[in-house]
């Protein structure tokens, strides 16, 4: 499998696969073709009889800071729809084996969304966690305000998603959106280890147990989901939109009139 943005190993460990996302200089941000090879390499893991588990990670100074600002910066409404870069984000949810998100350093916007998207996380004492959409003029548009909401409730959900703060992974596990903290040498063998857990177990049981679970989460998530994304379109029809992200990459602070 071989790919330029992530790097896959579909025998990292016994019945275990491990994609990691390989744009350290970007701090991993997902842009259109990091997206598409991780739909690609999902699809061809999820058909491996042989891998029971997958395990998603990126590097110790971050898991994904975010989308690629300097790919949507330019971008309208229509231009993004016509993309429809959610498409990727729909097959990750749609994947049938368990993902787990080995997270350390940041795991922000897209790089948040993407940890949700997994079954379950692992963080490092590093890690951060975050939705700072609205400090450049958007909002979450992958599922941010509709899977930090139920992972963590409405309150924080809220706080987060309207001021951009950032919670530590202590916090992220006290509000039950990570399944542990551990130090930051031992966080993907940590990973491996549940992994490990997991792929002892039936395929064919962990697959419906996963699709239940999954069920339970997910009842109403597809309206919200809609909603959310439609919304998200509507930003890039605000002068806000291009004043944050023009704001970003001359690494300035923005100035928003609300228009």
């Amino acid at each position: 499998m071989n790919f330029e943005l992530i790097l896959v190993n579909p025998a990292y460990a016994a019945h275990i696969a491990l994609i990691q996302l390989n744009r350290p200089k970007e701090l991993n941000a997902l842009n259109l073709q990091l997206m598409l090879e991780l739909k690609q390499a999902l699809s061809q893991l999820d058909d491996l009889e042989e891998v029971r588990c997958i395990i998603i990670t990126g590097n110790q100074q971050a898991f994904a800071a975010g989308a690629d600002i300097k790919q949507m910066e330019s971008k309208n409404a229509i231009d993004l729809l016509k993309i429809d870069q959610f498409e990727t984000w729909d097959q990750i949810r749609k994947t049938k084996k368990p993902i787990i998100a080995a997270v350390s350093g940041f795991a922000l916007g897209g790089g948040c969304e993407l940890a949700m998207t997994c079954d379950m996380i692992i963080a490092s004492e590093s890690a951060k966690f975050g939705q700072p959409e609205i400090k450049i003029g958007i909002m979450p548009g992958a599922g941010g305000t509709q899977r930090l909401t139920r992972a963590i409730g409405k309150a924080n959900a809220m706080e987060m998603v309207l001021t951009g703060k950032f919670i530590s992974a202590e916090e992220a596990q006290r509000m039950g959106l990570v399944n542990r903290v551990v130090p930051e040498e031992i966080y993907l063998d940590e990973a491996v280890k549940l992994a490990k857990e997991i792929a002892l177990m039936s395929p064919i049981a962990i697959r419906l147990a996963k699709e239940s679970v999954n069920k339970a989460f997910e009842s109403g998530l597809q309206e919200g989901l809609y909603f959310e994304r439609k919304n998200f379109y509507m930003t890039f029809a605000s002068e806000d939109q291009k004043e944050g992200m023009n704001a970003f990459v001359e690494k300035r602070k923005p100035i928003f009139t609300g228009k």
